[in-house]
């Protein structure tokens, strides 16, 4: 408890008070169902043992949080099914028994505990407000069976209350805790919890009636089954995207580690083709995907000598060649991803041009993927209105009459327009390459045509601090001198 701040602690213990004082009624009534509270909790514990388990646990590492939570539906059903001192009880042993992968474990156990302890609690009594006992078919006024559709009036209340409660105590700890402002450790917790609460309000519901039931309460186990299936499903996809997430994280690391000029450019470049792909209303898995082209379309610079990345000054023709390769080399790196699906083709083709002259296959026109027509103006936009330590970024208006004066023959107008409509509603901020911030002032904040201040970029969203993309203008339209496709001349000789 030591690591744990004194206001955590204080709140901690005020929790676990609160929760024992719920739970005393049950404890000195003679009237308490001991046999319900038993069935129910030693239910919850046997939930709870998978994360426990050495071989399932392991294989559930990273998607705990789903699986924890997918046995909500336990305690709802107590909460349905007991009165609220009895139903606080059913959660106690399996939280204390829950894995906990942080420490300090013991207080982190006691915590969970108190937590869903009151939260019962409080979704036994909303659900008695509103003649939850009855409609579930308790015998009052004569009803011996649930009546439907009345009884998902109180089901919902305990359901939200539920829900309310611990979002309320979650976003208490975080506060005290973690010393967060209260207004942010409550931001978007009840909406990020309500839908999938409401699912196991239901699933709870269904295992309360069956209990009723003339079946008995091992027919409610029939509802646990397939939940337990669909969650530990959902949890694989979940785990299953963060490895991708790590694995383009990685990549993108490697690129920006060789290439120190372009640092922060992938994700910038990432975060414009988003903003592209909304405008001409992708469906939100295709705007996933194009969001990993543009965080990717530079990997092949991996392929790419070291020496040839950094060098200072004009490229050789020879060294000019190398560069025009690393889009190949990137679509050799990425062949083997199953799950980059239509990003691949970006990476390949985003240095092909509309009238045919790019690279690396001279494809024209409709010849040339979506993705890659997206990321190629992403990339030239980024790549203008980015600060070097040898020149500094266009203004955002500058950047963009640039791209509409070459959409049609190197860049698909479609896509231009795109990009300017997405400003016009969202701004851009201008980076400076990490590495140079100290070396140049950081240029006058720039607007988008609206004249509407560009907003701040969040952490791992869009615009940061950055470096400089090369490679947007085929072999036929760059010249040896170093200029660049905006006009600038560059010391290296290439963008």
């Amino acid at each position: 408890m030591r690591a744990i701040p004194g206001a955590a602690r204080a709140y901690i213990l005020g929790t676990v008070l609160c929760a024992a004082a719920c739970v005393r009624p049950a404890l000195r009534s003679e009237t308490t169902p001991w046999r319900a509270v038993a069935l129910l909790a030693l239910l919850y514990i046997v939930c709870e043992l998978p994360a426990r388990c050495r071989v399932l646990g392991r294989s559930l590492k990273g998607a705990l949080p789903v699986v924890a939570g997918s046995f909500f539906p336990v305690l709802l059903a107590a909460a349905f099914l007991l009165p609220p001192s009895a139903a606080a009880l059913v959660a106690v042993p399996g939280a204390l028994c829950a894995r906990v992968e942080r420490r300090p474990k013991g207080a982190r156990r006691i915590w969970r505990a108190a937590q869903l302890t009151l939260a019962t609690w409080v979704a036994a009594r909303a659900q008695m407000m509103f003649g939850g006992p009855v409609a579930l078919g308790g015998g009052g006024y004569g009803l011996t069976r649930p009546d439907f559709p009345y009884v998902l009036l109180p089901a919902a209340a305990a359901t939200l209350a539920f829900c309310l409660v611990l979002a309320a105590l979650d976003g208490g700890i975080l506060a005290t805790a973690e010393r967060l402002p209260l207004r942010t450790a409550w931001r978007g917790l009840v909406p990020r919890s309500l839908a999938p609460h409401a699912s196991h309000g239901l699933a709870g519901l269904m295992m309360a009636v069956l209990w009723r039931s003339p079946y008995g309460p091992l027919s409610a186990l029939f509802v646990l089954l397939p939940m337990y299936i669909s969650c530990w499903v959902f949890a694989q996809y979940h785990r299953e995207r963060a490895a991708h997430q790590a694995t383009i994280r990685a990549l993108v690391q490697a690129v920006d580690i060789k290439d120190t000029y372009t640092r922060g450019h992938s994700e910038r470049v990432g975060h414009a083709s988003v903003l592209i792909g909304h405008e001409l209303g992708m469906e939100p898995d295709r705007i996933e995907m194009l969001r990993f082209a543009g965080i990717l379309h530079d990997v092949g610079k991996l392929g790419v000598p070291t020496r040839v990345l950094r060098k200072d000054g004009p490229l050789t023709p020879e060294e000019r060649r190398m560069i025009e390769l690393h889009p190949e080399y990137g679509h050799e790196m990425v062949r083997g991803i199953g799950f980059l699906g239509e990003a691949r083709t970006a990476i390949l083709h985003h240095h092909e041009r509309l009238d045919g002259t790019g690279y690396p296959y001279g494809l024209a026109g409709p010849q040339i993927p979506e993705f890659a027509r997206v990321v190629a103006v992403a990339d030239a936009f980024d790549a203008m209105t980015s600060t070097r330590s040898y020149r500094r970024g266009r203004p955002v208006p500058l950047a963009l009459a640039e791209l509409e004066r070459c959409a049609g023959t190197q860049f698909d107008p479609e896509m231009v327009r795109a990009l300017v409509k997405a400003l016009d509603r969202h701004g851009w901020r201008t980076a400076v390459t990490a590495d140079e911030e100290d070396v140049l002032p950081p240029p006058p904040s720039d607007t988008a045509r609206s004249g509407k201040p560009a907003p701040r970029s969040t952490p791992g969203q869009g615009p940061g601090p950055a470096p400089e993309p090369r490679g947007n203008v085929p072999p036929s339209r760059r010249p040896s001198s170093g200029r660049t496709p905006t006009g600038r001349t560059s010391p290296r000789g290439r963008r």
